[in-house]
């Protein structure tokens, strides 16, 4: 037996058997059993499953799933005829109405989903954080390391004992109470890769790359309400502190900018009108007839003329 022989073989199409297709209404009984009266549609088609198995579709009118089909599969044992029920499912459809598919909720989440009450739990590979120092990993006593440490802490003390309190919780001069003054002594503090993408996004949203930004008469850097950051951030990015600002209580770019920066120039004050070249105010006496010395012919008569003749 050749080995194309083989493969048409294995890969055939069952043949469809007929007591099995037959069988509509045991499968539209099932389908009215597990879904309800009224739900289950017309017979929409069938399939072979394989041999003396066949799934019967039939119409879902249930509303919602729109597209969707009660598949009811029925089957016989060889050389019997009764069939009998073998599985009920409702499926989807070519052209179903289905849900998006399914996203973890660390994907879904977006900033300013969370409420009041909300717990957002961070991971353990999280690549925004990184261990600080919690003091747990201390050296002994006994080490060399720590006696070089209370060398420096009782150096500290007599230097410094007029001018500053000795702390409570950690001694002066140790690890722990650097690490603390540093604001590192946390169970995990911020890594560089937390650190750039926070500034890329604060960049992003109050940035020099902003309409507003662009449209300001100055930057950030030169406006007496930035209230800088402390840590490395500062160089970059500060809180606005105007009220009347956009992005007020807001991490801002040095770069950014709006028209309420500080030192921006004062309104100039709106012209004064020029005076009405007729005065109305004031009323102009005209005189019934001229006077006489006004015009421009004499009012006393002409010298006598002489005779000339002329008759």
């Amino acid at each position: 037996m050749s080995a194309a022989t083989t493969r048409s073989r294995t890969a055939r199409t069952p043949a469809l058997d007929r007591l099995c297709a037959e069988a509509v209404d045991l499968a539209r009984a099932a389908a009215e059993e597990a879904a309800a009266p009224g739900v289950v549609g017309e017979h929409v088609g069938l399939v072979s499953e394989g041999d003396r198995v066949v799934t019967h579709f039939f119409e879902c009118r249930e509303p919602g799933y729109r597209g969707w089909r009660w598949a009811v599969t029925v089957a016989r044992a060889s050389r019997a005829k009764n069939v009998t029920l073998d599985e009920t499912v409702l499926l989807p459809g070519s052209d179903a109405l289905l849900a998006p598919e399914w996203v973890p909720w660390s994907e879904r989440l977006r900033p300013g989903d969370m409420g009041p009450g909300d717990l957002l739990p961070t991971e353990a590979d999280d690549l925004r954080l990184e261990p600080g120092y919690t003091g747990e990993d201390e050296p002994p006593p006994n080490s060399a390391v720590f006696e070089v440490s209370r060398e420096m802490a009782d150096l500290v003390d007599a230097e410094d004992a007029e001018l500053t309190t000795r702390p409570t919780t950690t001694s002066r001069g140790s690890i722990a109470a650097v690490a603390e003054e540093l604001g590192m002594r946390r169970a995990r503090v911020l890594s560089r890769y937390g650190l750039h993408t926070a500034a890329d996004r604060w960049d992003e949203g109050f940035g020099a790359k902003t309409p507003m930004a662009q449209a300001a008469p100055a930057s950030c850097v030169t406006c007496a309400f930035l209230v800088p950051l402390a840590g490395s951030l500062k160089q970059a990015f500060g809180v606005c502190a105007n009220e009347f600002g956009p992005a007020d209580g807001h991490v801002v770019s040095l770069s950014y900018g709006c028209g309420g920066h500080s030192e921006a120039a004062v309104m100039p004050k709106p012209p004064k009108p020029a005076p009405h070249a007729l005065d109305t105010m004031q009323v102009d006496e005209y005189p019934l007839r001229p006077a006489r010395d006004s015009g421009s012919v004499p009012a006393e008569p002409d010298a006598p003329t002489e005779d000339l003749g002329h008759s």
